[in-house]
């Protein structure tokens, strides 16, 4: 298993999306490629800057994000760790590494995505929040952008009727975007999460918006559009559903609204036109029970045989937080190289960081 660092380094290379890394990784492993010559990953396509990156990564940078995800209730995820959304996983283009702040577990339960206008009717806002208290009454986990608009209201939606929110940025997490929503920001974090495939410091571009709308779907077993424009982004949500073989759902309005426009363009154009929540339910099955089979590699037990790397180093984690400080006293190793394997072993499962330090989790 790479190590987080390596999997850092390969997803900071330049003009290294998602999908050529997808590529890269049915060839080899992060780990692999930056022990590579240049003339092999040359073979791979990979240009001389991409070479030149790999093998003088920005250390500085890389290492402030190891350090952010140290801090409590935020993480790393790896698109080669368990702890990686299968939904996502499984879109043609996946982030290569996921930034979370809040409860990661909620990725891995059924969600339903709500997107649409930022300046939406009385009656739009009505119907994002409505539909998504009915959601999280149907135990889904609601899924937005922290829009202004309806992204906002379905937020709001599931918070206020005791259910869970996941909001995907357009920006690192560090900025949150719109600045108004922060506070928002924060009570999504005590009940859902946060998430990016954006590093931590970096500002919201224009160009950042597509990728997130297709984490938003990626995330989501259907995608719900209440209000949208024709030239809205929105619609690149729902096409971004459609591609990944998700449903898309959505409400009519008036034929005088502008902001019908875009959702009637979409039913004509095969999505189904919801009236109640339970249009939507009945249409949801099969991915949804995709989306909860994937749950059991929370709780999987870990095989017997499976043998875990350092050993030596996991004798001095303990079950309360041990500071890295003590783990690296006691292990007599320099704390930059128990920084290295106790990620991996995070990665595994088997140790979790906490206020304080690290601990032993039960599959350790």
């Amino acid at each position: 298993m790479s190590s987080l660092y390596d999997w850092l380094v390969v997803a900071s290379t330049p003009q290294l999306g998602g999908y050529r890394i997808g590529r890269l990784l049915e060839r080899t492993t992060p780990t692999g490629l930056l022990q590579m010559s240049d003339h092999e990953r040359g073979g791979l396509g990979l240009s001389e800057r991409q070479c030149q990156h790999l093998k003088h990564p920005p250390l500085q940078r890389i290492e402030r994000c190891l350090e952010w995800h140290h801090r409590p209730n935020q993480q790393i995820i790896p698109l080669g760790s368990p702890l990686y959304p299968s939904m996502l996983k499984a879109i043609p283009s996946p982030p290569p590494v996921l930034f979370v702040r809040g409860e990661p577990r909620w990725l891995h339960e059924p969600q339903l995505a709500i997107v649409g206008s930022r300046a939406a009717s009385i009656d739009g806002l009505e119907a994002a929040y409505e539909f998504a208290a009915a959601m999280v009454a149907a135990e889904y986990v609601v899924t937005s952008g922290l829009a202004l608009g309806i992204d906002s209201r379905a937020h709001y939606g599931a918070l206020k009727n005791g259910g869970a929110t996941v909001a995907v940025l357009g920006s690192g997490l560090d900025k949150v975007y719109p600045a108004k929503h922060r506070e928002l920001a924060a009570t999504i974090v005590e009940q859902g999460a946060l998430v990016s495939e954006f590093w931590p410091d970096e500002a919201p571009r224009p160009q950042h918006f597509p990728r997130r709308n297709r984490v938003i779907s990626g995330l989501s077993v259907g995608v719900l559009v209440v209000e949208a424009e024709i030239k809205s982004g929105s619609l690149i949500t729902a096409r971004y559903a459609l591609e990944q073989g998700r449903d898309v759902f959505a409400i009519p309005g008036s034929i005088y609204s502008a902001m019908s426009r875009g959702c009637h363009a979409l039913i004509k154009n095969g999505a189904k036109l919801v009236e109640t929540p339970v249009d939507i339910f009945e249409d949801v099955g099969v991915l949804t029970e995709c989306a909860k089979s994937s749950r059991s590699v929370l709780s999987a037990p870990q095989p017997e045989n499976e043998k875990l790397p350092f050993p030596a180093l996991l004798a001095n984690v303990g079950n309360e937080a041990t500071p890295v400080d003590v783990v690296a006293e006691r292990s007599g190793l320099p704390v930059h190289e128990v920084m290295m394997q106790l990620l991996e072993l995070e990665l595994h499962g088997v140790v979790a960081a906490v206020p304080g330090g690290y601990v032993r989790t039960r599959r350790g």
